[in-house]
């Protein structure tokens, strides 16, 4: 049987891409096992006559392409002489050079490529944040970056059979402020759960889709994390391994705390923040997790104004961190019960990673020695936007602060996100969180 294509946003932007006559050559960026390569090759064989496909992983022996110099002669040359059954056609080839992290000075041939101008190239790569500043010294100027994320909700509707109408239909409920049905809440809801447990990995979405049930999922979801494991072990140096898997095991944990702050403290015994702050940063750069950084106020604008002391750390895929729960929590999920005290963090995790997706870094406030704390902001052209996750319909006390108070100027109006239907009073308006991923479009304009 075929594998099931599963439709991804980058695909329209290829298109895009290969349209642009000025087009210069692409790096796709992502964590690993996101699909990058599948949609990559996929659009590759669509779009080109002739597809070069080289992995620096899988075929070391390519790392020597450039040992005659960068120029495109050269680097031809040397690749038909490896394999003489590649076929380089001006204007009908792309050259796909996958796993760039394992050679990042091959980015230096990008420059000659684009000004060559006879064969595209996309470059494809995993933990390339970590060695982002090599490629960007040796390609700057000649390259465009995609940021390419696991599955978000929009996407896994497609996957589930709705169509782009039924997308626009969500917008336009939050837009008119019209409250689903039954049928619709019910409906929505019940994917959108799903989605929690599954995540956005395309192999674990894949499976799901296949077999129409759960079966199977947890132990994809359990490699992928021991695959993430190994790449620490592969990539991080000396004492950092350690460390950084120290902090993987603990985001579970430290985000079932009613203060979800990070405590580096609570790590391993005299744990300090200066020895860890590199394994932090080096988590967020190999696209494990995302900082979600504390304000110093909350007001505009919003780069520049955070403590880079104190934040929340969430996984990028909410799937594996469900996979991480002990087997009751995670039984508990697929039910449809209780999740006690995950509940919250497991909420907060799916919303953090929606606004990722949606191209927005992470901040929330805690104002010291006080109960008020908001957990995510965004901004419009003019005004700062709190946003509350509530696990349950309850008030949200310190969003009718931020918006009531003279203190905040910036705050107007706030946004909360329940399981609720759609609601609007006292300047805060309600969304189910099904309705998280069409946020960015939901402001744009206001």
């Amino acid at each position: 049987m075929a594998e099931i294509y599963l439709k991804r946003k980058i695909d329209a932007y290829l298109a895009d891409w290969k349209a642009d006559p000025e087009r210069k050559p692409l790096i796709v960026k992502g964590s690993r096992q996101i699909g990058k390569t599948e949609s990559i090759l996929r659009f590759a064989r669509d779009a080109y006559r002739n597809v070069v496909y080289i992995n620096f992983v899988e075929e070391p022996k390519y790392k020597r392409i450039t040992e005659d110099g960068y120029r495109v002669e050269d680097i031809i040359r040397n690749i038909s002489r490896m394999d003489p059954s590649r076929r380089f056609e001006p204007g009908e080839t792309l050259i796909v050079l996958d796993e760039l992290q394992e050679y990042p000075e091959i980015a230096t041939a990008l420059k000659f490529f684009k000004i060559d101008g006879r064969f595209d190239v996309i470059c494809s790569g995993s933990l390339l944040g970590i060695h982002y500043r090599r490629i960007e010294s040796n390609s700057v100027g000649y390259k465009t970056d995609y940021n390419m994320c696991s599955i978000d909700f929009e996407e896994f509707l497609w996957a589930r059979g709705y169509g782009q109408d039924r997308v626009e239909e969500l917008l336009g409920h939050m837009r008119a402020l019209e409250p689903f049905n039954e049928t619709e809440m019910s409906v929505y809801s019940g994917l959108f759960l799903d989605y929690c447990i599954l995540g956005g990995m395309p192999a674990v979405v894949r499976e799901y889709i296949a077999r129409g049930t759960f079966e199977g999922t947890l132990d994809i979801q359990r490699q992928l994390l021991e695959d993430y494991r190994e790449d620490v072990r592969k990539y991080a140096e000396g004492m950092d391994q350690t460390r950084i898997l120290n902090v993987f095991e603990q985001i579970p944990v430290q985000l079932a705390k009613d203060n979800k702050k990070f405590q580096i403290s609570k790590v391993a015994k005299g744990a300090r923040f200066k020895d860890y702050r590199g394994c932090i940063e080096w988590m967020r750069d190999a696209g494990i997790v995302n900082i979600c950084y504390c304000l110093n106020f909350p007001e505009l604008p919003l780069r520049g104004n955070h403590d880079d002391t104190r934040y929340k750390l969430y996984f990028f895929d909410t799937g594996l961190f469900v996979a991480m729960l002990d087997e009751e929590a995670q039984e508990d999920l697929r039910a449809n019960r209780n999740l006690g005290v995950y509940k919250g963090a497991l909420y907060e995790n799916i919303v953090g990673e929606a606004l990722r997706k949606c191209g927005y870094e992470l901040y929330y406030y805690k104002k010291e020695d006080s109960t008020l704390e908001e957990d995510f902001f965004v901004r419009t052209r003019n005004c700062l936007v709190p946003l509350e996750v509530k696990a349950k319909r309850g008030t949200a006390k310190s969003l009718r602060t931020l918006i009531q108070s003279e203190a905040y100027p910036d705050i107007q109006w706030g946004i909360k996100f329940t399981g609720g239907n759609i609601g609007y009073s006292d300047n805060v308006y309600t969304f189910p969180y099904f309705c998280v991923f069409l946020l960015k479009e939901y402001l744009r304009g206001m």
